[in-house]
C-alpha cells in the first residue's frame, strides 16, 4: 500500500503572525499579477496546509528500509543496524502521528530491527553441532534482496508500452459499396470443377468410334444462347455429359474463350461454393 506522509511546519493557529526576514537590497519576495512585491501585506493569511513538506512515497516497510540502505550506500550484506534502525524509527514516529493504522505495519518492522540489534549485542551461541549460529541479519537480508528483485522486475514491466497509456489502436471506418462484389474465381477452382465434370462424364459415356469436327465458335454461341434469359447458370449445367468427352472439352474451351473476351462472368459466392456463369454486364 503506497503511503505519502507529510510534515507540517506550522501547526499553530492562523492568527499567529508569520515572521519573515526583511527585504535585502530591494529584492522582491514575490510577484503579484506581474508586479514585484517587496513586503507582505499585514492581513495576509497563510493556511497551515500551505507549509508542508512531502516525504518520499514508500510501498511498505521493506521499501523504506531498502531506501535507507541504498541512499547511504550501505552494504546490504553487512547492514549497520544501529544507524538504519535510528533513521527508520524517525520516519515511523512521523507516520504514527499522522496515521496510526498505517503505522502498525511499520512498527512491526521496527520491532524486528530492534530484536536483530539486541541479538547482535549478545554473545553468539553455537548450535548443537558445534557450528556458529546464523547471523541475525540473514533473514532480513534475504527478504530485502527478494523484494529488490521483484521491485526491479515490476519497474521493467511498467516501462513496457501499454495499450491505453502509451499507444492507442487506430480504427478507420470504411464505407462498404452498395454493389456486392463476388470473389474472383481462381484457376484451381476451375480445374477442380473441370475434373469433377470429367469424372461424371466417364460414368455415363459410351464407346463410340467416330470422327467429328467440332467448332469452338459454334459452342460459344450455344453457351451464349443457354445463358440468355437466365441471371445465373451453374457451371456444371452448361455441359451435356451424354455427348462424350470431345464435346465437353470443346464446351470448356468455349467458356474459356468467352471469359477471355469478357462476354461472360464466372463468379463464386465464397470459397468451395458452386461456380456460376452469367452474361457479362454491358453498360449502355
Amino acid at each position: 500500500m503506497a503511503t505519502r506522509d507529510h510534515v507540517t511546519l506550522e501547526d499553530s493557529a492562523p492568527s499567529v503572525p508569520v515572521v519573515l526576514p526583511e527585504v535585502v537590497d530591494q529584492v522582491a519576495l514575490a510577484r503579484l499579477y506581474g508586479e514585484p512585491l517587496f513586503a507582505l501585506p499585514q492581513d495576509l493569511y497563510i493556511p497551515p496546509d500551505a507549509l508542508e513538506i512531502f516525504l518520499e512515497a514508500f510501498e511498505g516497510p521493506l521499501d523504506l528500509l531498502l531506501y535507507l540502505i541504498r541512499k547511504q550506500n550501505f552494504n546490504i550484506l553487512d547492514i549497520p543496524m544501529a544507524a538504519v534502525t535510528r533513521q527508520y524509527l524517525v520516519y515511523v514516529e512521523e507516520v504514527r502521528t499522522r496515521n496510526l493504522e498505517l503505522a502498525a505495519e511499520y512498527l512491526l518492522m521496527a520491532a524486528m530491527l530492534i530484536e536483530i540489534k539486541s541479538r547482535m549485542l549478545l554473545p553468539p551461541k553455537k548450535t548443537a553441532g558445534g557450528e556458529e549460529a546464523e547471523d541475525p541479519r540473514a533473514e532480513l537480508v534475504r527478504r530485502l534482496l527478494e523484494y529488490e528483485q521483484i521491485k526491479l522486475a515490476a519497474a521493467q514491466l511498467g516501462n513496457l508500452p501499454q495499450y491505453g497509456r502509451d499507444f492507442l489502436k487506430a480504427q478507420v471506418y470504411i464505407e462498404q459499396s452498395l454493389t456486392p462484389r463476388f470473389p474472383d474465381v481462381h484457376v484451381v477452382d476451375l480445374q477442380e470443377a473441370w475434373a469433377d465434370i470429367l469424372k461424371r462424364a466417364k460414368l455415363v459415356q459410351h464407346h463410340r468410334i467416330t470422327r467429328e469436327e467440332l467448332s469452338v465458335r459454334e459452342h460459344m454461341s450455344i453457351v451464349l444462347r443457354h445463358l440468355q434469359g437466365h441471371k445465373f447458370v451453374e457451371f456444371a449445367d452448361l455441359f451435356d455429359t451424354t455427348q462424350g468427352t470431345p464435346v465437353l472439352v470443346v464446351t470448356f474451351l468455349a467458356l474459356l474463350e468467352l471469359s477471355k473476351e469478357s462476354l461472360i462472368d464466372i463468379t463464386q459466392a465464397e470459397a468451395f461454393a458452386p461456380i456460376y456463369v452469367r452474361l457479362a454486364y454491358a453498360p449502355v
